[in-house]
């Protein structure tokens, strides 16, 4: 697996960027890979990240869309608005979880 230095951490991620342990998590290494991602983090972004993580601790599984959007308090249209270009796999990135299944 590829080594990356996130937030001055050493985390291994897989070819897409996706975080291969969920413990090397921090809201630091979020804030960095938001920013390769092109975006700034505000209030609406950490409900849905902060769901995502509690959702995967759960069910060892990261979330669908439609699963964030029926219980984050987030809508799909916002939802796509604060994730740009495929807001399931970028807030699993960020949010530091696998790959949604059934995310290209």
């Amino acid at each position: 697996m590829p080594q990356k230095t996130i937030a001055g951490k050493e985390v291994e991620v897989n070819e897409e960027g996706f975080l291969q342990n969920p413990n090397d998590w921090s809201k630091e290494v979020a804030k960095e890979i938001a920013k390769e991602e092109g975006l700034e983090l505000g209030d609406k972004h950490w409900q849905v990240i902060d769901y995502m993580r509690s959702d995967f601790q759960e069910t060892e599984k990261s979330p669908t869309v439609r699963r964030i959007t029926k219980n984050s308090g987030i809508n799909t249209k916002d939802l796509y608005q604060l994730f740009p270009g495929g807001p399931g796999k970028k807030a699993a990135k960020i949010a530091g979880v696998p790959k949604p299944v059934g995310c290209v």
